[in-house]
């Protein structure tokens, strides 16, 4: 008696967070503010993390950049003081767990507060055929696109969840939610990245915490420079183009400043997403043949035989 009770409750919770999730993509939400807070961003030095550290500046917020890039990195503080914001910045590599606790502590004493808001945004890719990829370039994607956000949300989260209050927010990929070619090492990391977050957002509401709020963002390829090549076919890509990165921030902030759980940028991803899971896998394949996925990394992996330099641990 008492499951069919449960069970009928539960389906109607079901149902209203169906129809009042249709009403917030209508009617936007209220925003919180975040003025005052304290937002730490890693791969702070270029990409979208220079658009996030500006975007928060603008909200009022006082943020703190990390980089393995300290030139870049110091940039992005210029923009920030430049528009009349606080940024304080530190040479970062979140692939070591000890320079990572021993830096929030150093945060901690040189501001004297906690951090807030934590914006897990760098990432890399190796650029190369799984077959043809070193080990090490392998593990380092695998270490910073996934490993580092066990380490800084271990350094950041005990504060949060003391204080119930505070914002973990990890920016994924699309590609965390269904995949494509020849980037077997950024798939596999961005996967598990969004189990990562999705485990860590179901602890905090097992146990409770409702202060403390997480967002996972996943976008589509953003025009970084990051993926510089990929292509896919030219009828599709005029209806999904390459995502301009301050579009992508805006609509990444826009869920963050709503507690928004989950945001696929742009909405058009949701489809393969739910394809993935509905459609068999043979269906999916014909699709991706025919949007021109199947092979859309092969002018990337072109474009990344001709670059010398290791790509920077930067955002995304």
């Amino acid at each position: 008696m008492i499951f069919l009770m449960d069970l009928q409750m539960m389906l109607l919770d079901v149902l209203y967070y169906i129809l009042r999730n249709s009403l917030r993509a209508v009617l936007r939400p209220r925003t919180k503010p975040v003025d005052g807070e304290l937002v730490l961003i890693t791969g702070a030095g270029g990409g979208l993390g220079q658009l996030f550290a500006q975007e928060f500046s603008k909200h009022g917020a006082e943020v703190v950049l990390w980089d393995t890039n300290t030139a870049s990195n110091e940039r992005t503080a210029t923009l920030v003081r430049e528009m009349g914001g606080k940024a304080h910045t530190y040479t970062v590599d979140v692939t070591s767990r000890q320079e990572v606790y021993r830096t929030a502590e150093m945060v901690r004493d040189d501001l004297g507060r906690d951090v807030t808001i934590l914006v897990n945004n760098a990432g890399v890719v190796a650029g190369k055929r799984m077959l043809d990829c070193p080990d090490e370039l392998i593990e380092r994607t695998m270490k910073v696109n996934c490993h580092a956000l066990f380490w800084t949300v271990k350094a950041f989260l005990p504060q949060m969840k003391a204080n119930n209050h505070g914002h973990i927010v990890t920016v994924a990929s699309v590609l965390g939610l269904f995949s494509t070619p020849c980037v077997e090492d950024y798939c596999a990391s961005k996967f598990a990245a969004v189990g990562f977050h999705e485990s860590m957002a179901h602890e905090l509401l097992a146990e409770e915490v409702d202060g403390v709020k997480t967002t996972l963002v996943c976008p589509y390829i953003v025009d970084t420079g990051m993926f510089k090549g990929c292509k896919i076919r030219d009828e599709v890509e005029m209806i999904l183009p390459p995502l301009d990165p301050q579009y992508c921030v805006e609509q990444a902030m826009n869920a963050i400043l709503i507690d928004q759980p989950l945001v696929c940028i742009p909405r058009l991803t949701y489809l393969p997403f739910l394809s993935r899971a509905l459609l068999p896998w043979e269906s999916n394949v014909v699709t991706y043949r025919f949007m021109g996925s199947d092979k859309c990394m092969y002018p990337f992996i072109d474009t990344m035989k001709n670059r010398e330099a290791p790509l920077p641990i930067t955002a995304e």
